[in-house]
């Protein structure tokens, strides 16, 4: 008889389906991510999706400060 294999938790993708890439940044305007990060999310392990979603508040902060998102209001 086999053991129940524990399901470990999957980090969501941080995808708004706003997909813009800003050619200035190389970031997308909706989720923050790079191309290459956008397109090996599946491939990353826990720890690299960590870091990504992580590291995607400042990088949003960033770009709404280069009027790349628009107004916040």
């Amino acid at each position: 008889m086999t053991q129940p294999v524990m399901a470990r938790p999957i980090i969501e993708s941080p995808c708004i389906k706003v997909c813009a890439v800003d050619g200035q940044t190389g970031q997308c305007l909706g989720c923050g991510r790079t191309l290459k990060e956008i397109g090996g999310w599946m491939q990353l392990g826990d720890a690299g999706r960590r870091e990504v979603a992580a590291s995607l508040p400042g990088r949003l902060t960033v770009l709404q400060a280069l009027g790349k998102l628009g107004s916040s209001s």
